[in-house]
């Protein structure tokens, strides 16, 4: 037997039928993804803060391990103890790696280069913390009121945009690590060089001083000579000729030698008594044994200089600035803000009426919809992908380059070691013994010794420009061109995107 149905009050029923017909109200997706861009603002803004030793150890892992470097760490600033390491080092005869340690510690440059690194920290910083909100005032009188208006504004586009701005200057930042590890690399191969110059200009004064000394010494035999009528007036001038030649080298190898000193000095920022106190080696340091085997050199410059990474990083950079110019071209500013205003009334009872509410701030978008921000960012980005394939050509073409003019100074300077000084010694030997023998006069004997003194002078020259073409190999395949550097730094201005006032 079927139990009967029990019916409920219809007041029940509706009732349940209301609470089923309303299931629970979920956010929509717009809410969501403000909640959810508002929330990686604060945390954006919560986690951004200035990097402790303003980059200097991103900077040091970067640069590390190149040889250019001479194991030496670039510091942002000289203390007490890195001071008297300087004192130390000056107070030996200056290597190359001694001199490059004492630049990487005291040269300006170094100093420039991180403070410019400490300036793109700072601007990653701002970009990724919030926009403050204004708080403005008014005070109003119209016969016997007086209005008092408070607002409290925000600027809710610079706070929906806050990650992709954090982003965007996180990019740039990197790109700064990576042009600031150049300049110390190029400052590290310019005192490299410098060095070289100096020590190669001291050797060749003291070569170009005895044959100075040769000559003196032959005109002065000729001058004898021709008072007692054994020469001619023609044979004393030609000997005189060549004393005056051989001051005039002498002088221009001294003044060299001061250039090229100076130069190293300015480079490892040295000044007062520390400028004058050094002493640099007698000779450069030998040739090495073997040239060594690089396989493909501009692969190698494509996949590791700095200049090639940092133009990839500006144009990663520049592509995201592109997107927040064309997200925010018709909009570029909003504003929301919280208005209360009281209005008193200046009779017995002291009236007083308070409003409250909001005010938002939009412009319109008619006259312009940002098609020239949209072009003007369009033109950065491909000026910037067009600088990455210059820089790309630049790197390959110079490897190539520094890859030969190594090999052809390295053949040159190998010649005069190997075959032309051992040449021109057994010469001066063989002349010194038919001299004895007197087989050979006096004038031959000056003239064979100014010939060896000028060959072992060029024989300088080449293994200086062995050591310079060594350097700009090792800084073409690993560091930067100086010519590629000043490029990117120039065209590293003006590629922030305009949101509004943020």
């Amino acid at each position: 037997m079927n139990s009967p149905v029990r019916r409920q009050p219809a007041g029940i029923r509706g009732h349940r039928r209301r609470n089923e017909a309303r299931p629970p109200r979920l956010p929509s997706i717009r809410t969501v993804k403000i909640g959810t861009a508002l929330a990686a603002a604060l945390v954006l803004a919560g986690c951004a803060s200035l990097s402790p030793d303003g980059g200097s150890a991103d900077v040091q892992a970067l640069v590390g391990t190149n040889p250019l470097m001479a194991g030496t760490t670039a510091q942002r600033a000289p203390d007490e103890a890195s001071l008297k390491s300087v004192d130390a080092l000056l107070a030996k005869p200056l290597d190359v790696e001694a001199a490059v340690r004492i630049a990487l510690i005291n040269g300006p440059r170094v100093q420039d280069a991180f403070a410019t690194l400490q300036l793109s920290d700072a601007d990653r910083v701002q970009a990724a913390s919030l926009p403050n909100p204004v708080l403005s005032f008014s005070r109003l009188a119209q016969g016997r009121e007086r209005e008092f208006e408070r607002m409290l504004s925000f600027n809710v586009l610079g706070l929906v945009t806050l990650p992709w701005q954090a982003r965007w200057a996180g990019q740039r930042h990197e790109a700064a690590k990576l042009q600031a590890a150049q300049s110390v690399l190029v400052l590290a191969a310019d005192t490299r060089r410098a060095w070289v110059r100096a020590v190669a200009a001291q050797q060749s004064v003291a070569y170009l001083r005895d044959a100075k000394e040769a000559a003196e010494a032959g005109a002065e035999l000729a001058h004898r000579m021709a008072q007692v009528g054994n020469w001619s007036a023609l044979q004393r001038t030609r000997e005189q000729l060549l004393l005056a030649d051989a001051a005039a080298q002498l002088a221009r190898a001294e003044q060299a030698a001061v250039a090229s000193r100076e130069q190293l000095t300015r480079l490892m920022g040295l000044g007062g008594d520390r400028a004058a106190r050094y002493t640099l080696p007698d000779r450069l340091p030998p040739l090495p044994q073997a040239a060594p085997e690089l396989g493909d050199v501009q692969a190698l410059a494509l996949r590791d200089r700095l200049d090639v990474r940092s133009a990839q990083a500006q144009n990663t950079a520049v592509a995201g600035s592109l997107g927040l110019t064309r997200a925010t071209s018709v909009v570029n500013a909003m504003e929301l803000g919280l208005v209360r205003n009281t209005t008193f009334e200046n009779d017995a009872d002291r009236t007083k009426k308070t409003q409250r509410g909001f005010e938002l701030d939009l412009p319109i978008p008619i006259f312009d919809w940002g098609q020239s921000r949209n072009g003007r960012a369009e033109a950065l980005y491909l000026q910037s992908a067009a600088r990455v394939r210059d820089v790309g050509v630049l790197a390959a073409s110079e490897a190539r380059e520094a890859w030969q003019g190594w090999n052809t100074a390295y053949a040159l300077a190998r010649r005069y070691r190997d075959e032309v000084l051992p040449l021109r010694r057994k010469v001066n030997e063989e002349m010194v013994l038919r001299y004895n023998g007197m087989l050979a006069s006096v004038w031959e004997l000056l003239a064979e010794t100014r010939a060896s003194m000028l060959a072992v002078n060029a024989g300088i020259e080449a293994q200086r420009d062995f050591w310079i073409a060594d350097t700009d190999l090792q800084l073409a395949l690993t560091g930067s061109s100086p010519g590629g550097m000043s490029a990117l730094q120039t065209a590293s201005a003006a590629e922030a995107p305009t949101t509004g006032g943020h």
